[in-house]
């Protein structure tokens, strides 16, 4: 009867020792978790905007294997959960400090984050500002149609944000432009209504 039950406590032993007991010391675990939350928070920065706007499969594809890449860099050789806690910890921590730290110093918040780069201004495109967040006309385009805008010709003003977003501001009508819309649709009305009395008129004159 022992045995037996010595038998079925040890798997649970087992998975409560792989679960909580640490191969890598704790403050190994939040040194490596501060490194690579800097050195992605540079590479990023350095890397430019365009990554954060995924406007292409290859922007995807790097951002998607960045984790697979650092996982092991911060985790070393440790599986546990208590390990997996404490890396997350770190980062969330850091990050809240991170940010309340920015926030309250607009200098580096420019400086870490970046300024917003103007694509397009009054309806033309800066083709130097597109060259140096290495954006082509085509992702602009796809970029201006995921926003429900068809043409660049409607657009008045584009900003890649510092976060990645790229936002389009379309163009408004000018005075001259709405009067002459709304001319054009009252003839447009009136031609109507003149075909509509045309064809209810009666063919003959009355006897």
């Amino acid at each position: 009867m022992g045995f037996l039950l010595a038998d079925a406590v040890t798997p649970w032993m087992t998975t409560w020792h792989d679960m909580f007991h640490q191969d890598v010391w704790f403050v190994e675990k939040i040194l490596r978790s501060i490194f690579i939350y800097v050195f992605l928070l540079a590479g990023i920065r350095l890397g430019g905007k365009r990554e954060l706007a995924q406007l292409n499969a290859f922007d995807l594809i790097v951002l998607l294997l960045l984790s697979n890449t650092v996982q092991n860099a911060i985790i070393g050789n440790d599986n546990s959960l208590i390990g997996g806690c404490i890396g997350a910890a770190t980062l969330l921590v850091l990050n809240y400090v991170m940010v309340r730290f920015i926030h309250k110093h607009r200098k580096l918040d420019r400086l870490l984050e970046g300024r917003p780069e103007v694509l397009i201004r009054d309806g033309k495109i800066d083709k130097q500002h597109l060259e140096r967040e290495l954006i082509t006309k085509a992702e602009l385009v796809a970029a201006a149609h995921k926003q429900g805008i068809g043409s660049l010709h409607d657009v008045d003003r584009c900003v890649l944000e510092p976060n990645g977003t790229i936002t389009f501001i379309q163009k408004r009508p000018t005075p001259e432009g709405a009067r002459h819309d709304e001319i054009m649709a009252a003839l447009s009305k009136m031609a109507e209504e003149i075909r509509i009395l045309r064809g209810n008129a009666p063919a003959g004159g009355a006897p």
